[in-house]
């Protein structure tokens, strides 16, 4: 019975040891992922080469694979790194869901496994918005006591989900119903009605609820669009501009 309890001890000391162990190799890992990011978002390039494997491979589900360190670092100087690029990526992890897993053979560490998801950034005409949503996941391996990436697997690509962070100016019906009217753009036709705190954007597709987010500025809540009003020097509404993203699209006339 005696050495059963013992067994027992030495079996639970082993496993919280253990458990300690994993904690301290999960913090070095996601470090090291934090640093590849830093590096990946400013086109630090002579820090990321330090941090891949020779014979690293990249896979990626609507750019393909790429094999080999050579040649993952030209892919950066050719493409989001190249000098005189007019815009910028920023990638930013999904609070929530990276998560490490520790690879060992014989009790002896070798790698680490992370995954979760990240968005997405464009920076362009100093106007930055989230674009995109993706899946990843990097096998890690421990050479001469440094963490390089090994394989990296980035997939599941689509749209960001727009979160609205804009508030709502309270305006009177009153005060809408000089907004409402016909409007005509180079690509558009649209009518738009004042409602009890809002307008209603009408177009062939379907209508568009649009609200005041200060004086003669709208916005949509489904979508990063928003609707800068126009007015003569008498006050009257006479137009407005159409912008997605912080970019104008479209600027469009109010029928007399």
């Amino acid at each position: 019975m005696k050495s059963t309890i013992l067994t027992l001890i030495a079996l639970l000391v082993c496993s919280l040891t253990h458990a300690q162990s994993d904690a301290e190799v999960t913090k070095a890992v996601l470090a090291a992922d934090s640093l590849f990011w830093q590096c990946y978002n400013t086109c630090n390039l002579s820090q990321i080469r330090p941090m891949l494997t020779d014979d690293v491979e990249f896979y990626h589900d609507k750019g393909g694979p790429t094999f080999g360190a050579d040649a993952m670092m030209k892919s950066f100087t050719n493409g989001l790194c190249k000098p005189g690029n007019d815009f910028s990526l920023r990638r930013e992890a999904v609070p929530g869901t990276v998560m490490a897993f520790p690879l060992r053979k014989n009790d002896t560490l070798y790698g680490a496994i992370i995954g979760g998801s990240h968005y997405f950034y464009i920076l362009k005409n100093k106007n930055e918005y989230r674009d995109g949503l993706a899946k990843f996941t990097h096998l890690l391996l421990l050479q001469d006591g440094k963490w390089k990436m090994a394989r990296i697997l980035s997939f599941d690509h689509g749209p960001a989900p727009y979160e609205n962070t804009r508030k709502t100016l309270e305006l009177k019906k009153s005060e809408l119903k000089a907004y409402a009217g016909k409007y005509q753009g180079p690509e558009n036709a649209l009518t738009i009605t004042a409602e009890d705190g809002w307008l209603v954007l009408h177009t062939a597709r379907a209508p568009m609820s649009l609200f005041p987010e200060r004086q003669d500025v709208f916005f949509s809540k489904e979508r990063d669009l928003t609707f800068t009003f126009t007015r003569d020097a008498q006050g009257k509404v006479t137009g407005m501009a159409v912008s997605e993203k912080g970019q104008e699209v479209e600027k469009l006339v109010k029928a007399p």
